[in-house]
């Protein structure tokens, strides 16, 4: 077994400074970022571990080209769907966007909702032993045998902990898990401690987007609606089409959902149902994750709110935070 470093790890210092707006799932983030950008002469740099795939726009509510000409993005359309994306590569690349963004004279602004990026924006990137895969081959095929719940029904027998924090779909994070695991013997959740470490008060202005619940459910199920008005079916359809769909982008909520739909599986409105079903499930795992992290300032937010209100509230929330941090 390979030997995993006991230390936790630092912080990413090149975030200090920076602005984070994140959310979960139909929240207005997109709107809200765009808003608070204009506001402080920032350039964005997207938060979302899907937004990476190109070809995959309606699906991960991308900000239209309308919007990006208006506001610079970064991190959008960088990948083929077939590639493979970790949390290790996604710090890379937001590191060289920031220093390209302040070479500029701009404030980065990250936007965007997924967890385990905003986890290690905020608070580093625990190691391990690296990959197997071969072992990665076993559990893939158990998993297309046996169904992903059996994955983590394991994962849980073995790392309770890290079972709880994920969804038994996040079908990638749990085989690496149970690599960790098997490559180690000691639970990943062991060298995670740091998601349970703050970073120091001001070093980051991080805000999330906190509505109702009634309400954000109630948002998700009228969004994926619309997405599917948008034309998401023939998305998927043209990405399966082209044999371009990837293990790490079929992952994406609804995706998997639209395939099935498409070749026989599901009726629609099955299909509709189980998408705002995940969806919800998924915002769920969001405000989970949430709630961890002290260091992220919460904005309330409702129906009567426009971005650009919520985006002066957390210019407002950014000051009397500086005030009241030490030094």
């Amino acid at each position: 077994m390979n030997q995993v470093p006991e230390q936790v790890p630092a912080p990413p210092d090149w975030v200090a400074g920076c602005w984070i707006v994140s959310g979960p799932t139909a929240s207005g983030k997109t709107e809200v970022g765009l808003a608070l950008a204009r506001m402080l002469g920032a350039e964005i740099i997207s938060l979302d571990s899907m937004a990476v795939y190109r070809g995959m726009d309606i699906g991960t509510a991308k900000p239209s080209a309308e919007q990006r000409r208006s506001v610079p993005h970064h991190l959008l359309d960088v990948l083929e769907p077939d590639q493979e994306a970790s949390v290790a590569w996604y710090l890379e690349q937001a590191a060289a966007a920031v220093a390209q963004i302040r070479r500029r004279g701009r404030v980065p602004l990250f936007v965007g909702g997924t967890p385990l990026y905003l986890v290690a924006l905020l608070r580093g990137l625990a190691t391990g032993p690296a990959p197997d895969p071969e072992l990665r081959r076993r559990l893939q095929q158990q998993a297309r045998q046996q169904g992903a719940a059996a994955l983590h029904n394991e994962l849980a027998r073995v790392d309770p902990e890290t079972a709880a924090r994920l969804h038994p779909n996040d079908l990638r994070r749990v085989i690496r898990a149970l690599e960790f695991y098997h490559a180690s013997g000691r639970p990943i959740s062991q060298v995670q401690r740091h998601f349970h470490q703050p970073r120091a008060a001001g070093e980051v202005n991080a805000f999330v987007l906190c509505w109702p619940r009634e309400v954000l459910y109630r948002r998700i199920d009228q969004r994926v609606q619309t997405m599917l008005d948008q034309g998401w079916v023939q998305e998927v359809e043209r990405l399966l089409a082209s044999d371009s769909l990837g293990p790490t982008a079929r992952q994406a909520v609804g995706y998997r959902e639209i395939a099935d739909y498409l070749q026989g599986r599901l009726g629609y409105e099955e299909m509709v149902r189980r998408i705002q079903q995940r969806t919800r499930r998924y915002a769920k795992h969001q405000l989970t994750w949430f709630r961890r992290l002290q260091e992220c300032i919460r904005v309330p937010v409702d129906e009567e709110d426009s971005p650009q209100e919520v985006a002066r509230r957390i210019v407002q929330l950014a000051r009397a935070s500086a005030q009241s941090s030490p030094g």
